[in-house]
């Protein structure tokens, strides 16, 4: 008879634990993540009443699957359209929560004398709310409707977004082992630099190719050119030194603004059901119950960190983000327990080699038992702001409410500044968009052109051929760069209906992006011209005005962005 193998025998135990506990935990009225922990260390080797898994490298590649297609099928549900639309009210609070609670975690892992790592780790960690638990504990409660669960709920879909950046430059600093100021600079705007690069480019080409593929999709297609695209994306982000998990969580969002988003989430979600349950089943794998009786202090303090810093800190900044008081604390007890990105961090700070061993089965045992008392937390939400109200001296708490009343009754009386900024805005928008499209078709061209090129052509002709295949390719963009809106009704309005201000700074932005155009120019013929003097800025400057009134780049421009937008807000349309 044959025999199996030891990784589909140790998924046949993970399943059927899963299976039980969820069940289980489901008839209880409990989070199913909670049930997939609780399995995890029944079938771990540290349980030894139990059967237990054998191949434990096996199940840490399933484990890694599993938090692509977690961050893959997070990125379907999220829009950055919708962190747009959303006000300043929860990018304040969750920017002002993030960091009060990375401090409050690096601060308790710093009481106890861990390591500078082992800190900032924890900081990041106790910053992540978990947005399932959550949604879920206001989707019983039956509180989806109430205002100050949607804020919420805004607040941790931007906790996701941060804390994938906080991944990226946790994993930096893994690199070097300490915080370098200017490393962390370099890799947020490589960082920024790639998500505008692949957010673009996706937006462009992944709605065309599915709308010419449209007539040969069936549902398997479909979710074959979804997963493809998907681990495509991971290669690509690991190829530049980004986690698998962005990559994922990148290419979830560019889909999630094509018109086939909820079918390919609908498809995708029993894969990332399978393979998040064994990731969360190996988290529970993790827990070791003599390093937590040996650490139950740590754990009870950094429960009770998470708690009153949730309670004190959030409620600070929900009300500098111009909430109410009662709204303030609602939301402030809401997000009193850590969830599934602080498994995601501690799986990176183990996986890494910079964490120590005993800080996993810490953060799950604190996640375990935060996560019981969410619907508590969010109960008494009420109960405490009727006794901080009867405390709070009555001018304090009217100052309170009239900062709110005066927010929210706030109108913006100069239509001439009103304009500018949304102007202003929609040119900085341009700006970044073309500029890094440039930069990234000259990296392109030098890096993998110039040596295709110099197989073709005589090393004389070499650089003139570089320079006129880039300029041709950057051309549509640089027009764009430099002249892309700068005739609409609205700056023809500031133009003639503003005052000499609006005049001036309409002259001093148009300046800026001609300048910006022709130094892209110069730096593309630089190689070709390197000590032309006179005769390059001759040649930079006949260029730029070729570039600026060609009506050929100007129709090439304005039907790439049009484009552009129409695949951004096709799914608007069509809901």
């Amino acid at each position: 008879m044959s025999q199996l193998e030891p990784l589909i025998a140790d998924l046949a135990l993970i399943l059927i634990c899963a299976g039980v506990m969820t069940l289980l935990f489901k008839s209880l009225k409990q989070p199913i993540v909670l049930g997939y922990i609780v399995a995890g260390f029944l079938a771990s080797p540290n349980m030894p009443y139990m059967p237990s898994v054998t191949d434990m490298h096996g199940i840490h590649l399933w484990s890694e699957l599993g938090v692509i297609f977690l961050l893959f099928a997070l990125g379907l549900e999220f829009s950055f359209k919708k962190i747009l639309k959303m006000g300043a009210a929860p990018i304040i609070a969750a920017i002002t929560i993030i960091l009060c609670m990375m401090y409050v975690g690096s601060l308790t892992g710093w009481f106890f004398g861990w390591s500078d790592m082992d800190c900032i780790y924890l900081g990041g960690m106790l910053a992540m709310s978990s947005t399932t638990i959550i949604f879920k504990a206001f989707d019983d409660m039956g509180l989806r409707k109430k205002r100050f669960a949607g804020l919420v709920l805004s607040v941790l879909i931007l906790e996701d977004i941060l804390a994938i950046v906080l991944m990226v430059m946790l994993s930096t600093m893994a690199v070097s082992k300490e915080f370098e100021g200017t490393q962390m600079l370099g890799s947020i705007l490589q960082l920024g630099f790639f998500l505008v690069l692949w957010f673009t480019v996706g937006i462009y080409l992944i709605p065309l190719i599915l709308r010419k593929l449209k007539p040969l999709m069936n549902n398997e297609t479909l979710l074959i050119l979804a997963l493809a695209l998907c681990f495509g994306m991971v290669v690509a982000a690991s190829s530049v030194g980004f986690s698998a998990a962005f990559g994922a969580f990148v290419m979830g969002s560019i889909l999630s603004e094509t018109v086939e988003a909820e079918k390919i989430e609908h498809l995708v979600s029993p894969v990332k059901n399978l393979f998040g349950a064994i990731f969360f089943v190996s988290v529970g794998m993790m827990v070791d119950v003599t390093l937590i009786i040996e650490y139950i202090v740590p754990i009870l303090c950094i429960i009770a960190a998470i708690m009153l810093g949730h309670i004190v800190l959030s409620t600070g900044a929900f009300l500098i983000s111009g909430q109410s008081l009662k709204n303030s604390m609602q939301c402030s007890f809401s997000l009193t327990q850590i969830g599934e990105f602080s498994f995601i961090l501690a799986t990176l700070g183990t996986s890494l080699g910079v964490t120590s061993n005993f800080l996993y089965p810490i953060v799950v045992a604190v996640s375990v038992f935060t996560t019981f008392t969410t619907p508590y937390m969010i109960r008494l939400a009420e109960p405490a702001y009727s006794v901080l109200a009867r405390i709070l001296p009555k001018r304090w708490r009217e100052k309170m409410e009239a900062n709110v009343v005066d927010q929210e009754s706030e109108t913006e009386t100069n239509e001439m500044r009103q304009l500018w900024n949304t102007e202003f805005k929609r040119f900085i928008f341009i700006i970044l968009i073309n500029s890094v499209l440039c930069v990234a078709i000259i990296a392109i061209m030098y890096y993998y052109g110039v040596p295709l090129l110099t197989n073709i052509l005589p090393e004389s002709w070499l650089g003139i051929a570089t320079a006129v295949v880039t300029l041709f390719v950057c051309s549509p963009f640089l027009w764009s760069l430099m002249r892309q809106g700068g005739d609409s009704d609205n700056v023809n309005r500031l133009w003639y209906e503003g005052g000499r201000a609006e005049r001036i700074k309409i002259t001093a932005l148009g300046l800026l992006r001609l300048a910006i155009g022709a130094a892209f120019i110069a730096f593309i013929i630089g190689n070709t011209l390197p000590k032309s003097g006179l005769l390059g800025i001759f040649a930079v400057i006949i260029i730029a005005l070729v570039i600026f009134f060609s009506k050929h780049l100007e129709k090439r421009s304005e039907k790439m962005t049009s484009t552009f937008t129409e695949n951004l807000n096709k799914r608007e349309q069509i809901q």
